[in-house]
């Protein structure tokens, strides 16, 4: 069986991606790249949600200068994400980036990807092979062998130069053509792999696909670092890779909020409750179990295995830890506890 510690690994800024290492989180800016406040802004609203590595989209040299400038403002690794113009990659390594991602769809000059590699070769700089399901050279008929075999193709410059410094990503917007794809690539290639099923739509939609996708491939051990592509906030991509992350027994120092979807039993206001304990639970770093329940009957029985809980009464709730009941609260004092209690733990 294919095991994730069985990739190669690379350093990306200072950050080891693959073998034993943890799965990585990513997401990409939205923000225009040459708008260098408004792009640092973005990516350090996503560090403290916490996103781990960023890509930034360069669409021309302005953009690929500002990497320099974007570097001495944030902490964490920095991708250039290089399309149709293989200048762009060169002025980005130039300006100090960590890694390249390349789509070989829309860079077929073999010169000049020689030339980016050997740049890439004397900085210690790593390049991500992007293949997108949909954006196949032409010779290809769309299928999960040839996004396999587009690889092999670009892989064959790189391996050429002895340059080993690769991660590989083979993006659907098909969760099943995804599967395929990267059961095929873990299978075939030695190098770490970037999970994601691209353009998967908005939160509702992504969340679904991509946890039907991501979450099969991680569970058989394949993937060492993962972007939720999400047509909203980027930082609702980390946030979902968090959450998928931590179900999948890959991710520490990531709260798990367990709560039950409500019925006619309940007597307080517990919903607000669940919203805010989820958001202000994303800027905790604890592996900790809270739950927030309707009732006594979904309160210290189902959840008695949780951390910190509360269960809800008329009016109140009665705190309780691993299913010993510890006092009743009132509602508008619940949150507040709930916060102390936990920073406590």
């Amino acid at each position: 069986m294919y095991t994730r510690d069985k990739t190669r690994t690379v350093k990306v800024g200072d950050i080891e991606l693959g073998g034993n290492n943890e799965v990585i989180i990513q997401s990409m800016t939205n923000t225009k790249t040459k708008d260098v406040k408004a792009t640092v802004d973005q990516i350090l609203g996503l560090e403290a949600v916490g996103c781990e590595m960023i890509r930034v989209a360069i669409l021309d040299e302005e953009d690929a200068l500002a990497v320099k400038e974007i570097k001495k403002q944030i902490h964490i690794p920095l991708v250039c994400d290089i399309h149709f113009n293989p200048l762009f990659a060169i002025l980005s390594l130039q300006s100090g980036c960590d890694k390249i991602r390349l789509n070989p769809g829309n860079i077929e000059d073999e010169g000049k990807i020689r030339e980016i590699v050997s740049l890439c070769k004397e900085r210690n700089v790593p390049i991500r092979i992007g293949i997108n399901g949909g954006s196949l050279n032409k010779k290809y008929e769309r299928s999960a062998e040839a996004m396999i075999e587009s690889a092999k193709d670009h892989l064959r410059i790189l391996e050429d130069m002895d340059f080993h410094d690769v991660c590989l990503s083979f993006k659907s917007s098909d969760p099943f053509e995804t599967i395929e794809a990267y059961e095929l690539a873990a299978n075939t290639f030695p190098y770490p792999l970037h999970l994601g099923v691209t353009e998967a739509g908005g939160l509702l939609n992504s969340t679904v696909k991509s946890s039907l996708a991501l979450g099969k491939l991680l569970m058989e051990g394949i993937g060492n670092t993962i972007r939720i592509s999400i047509s909203d906030d980027p930082r609702e991509e980390v946030r979902v890779a968090k959450k998928l992350l931590k179900a999948c027994k890959l991710k520490k120092g990531v709260a798990n909020v367990i709560a039950c979807p409500t019925c006619g039993r309940i007597q307080y206001d517990m919903l607000p409750i669940v919203k805010e304990m989820e958001e202000w639970l994303e800027t905790v770093p604890k592996d900790i179990d809270v739950a927030i329940m309707g009732c006594p009957v979904n309160g210290p029985l189902e959840a008695k295995h949780a951390d910190i809980g509360v269960a809800g009464g008329r009016d109140c709730a009665i705190l309780f830890k691993k299913g010993e009941i510890v006092r009743t609260v009132p509602q508008d004092e619940i949150v507040a506890v709930l916060k102390k209690e936990i920073l406590e733990f």
